[in-house]
């Protein structure tokens, strides 16, 4: 728990606006030694993200969740307004 705390809170680092974040866990009955599921739903002004890595173990699952979440967070703070590029004369 503590681990996915601090990783999530690595991610205010790239977009300081988040409302709320759900973290699930779960092992799936599955054969393969990827049987860890970390799943991230991320609530944001006007969006949410919503996140799903299988891995070997929860910390690897829920370390590729939160950079596929960082690169979704950076392009939205880098994504200009509608409202911001009009001009008015």
């Amino acid at each position: 728990m503590e681990f996915t705390q601090r990783r999530l809170d690595k991610l205010e680092q790239f977009y300081d606006r988040v409302i709320r974040a759900e973290v699930f866990l779960k092992v799936e009955n599955i054969s393969e030694k990827e049987n860890k599921v970390a799943e991230i739903k991320m609530q944001v002004p006007k969006d949410t993200f919503v996140v799903k890595k299988q891995c070997k173990s929860f910390e690897e699952a829920v370390d590729s969740a939160c950079s596929s979440l960082e690169r979704k967070l950076v392009k939205k703070k880098r994504k200009p307004r509608a409202y911001s590029s009009l001009k008015f004369l």
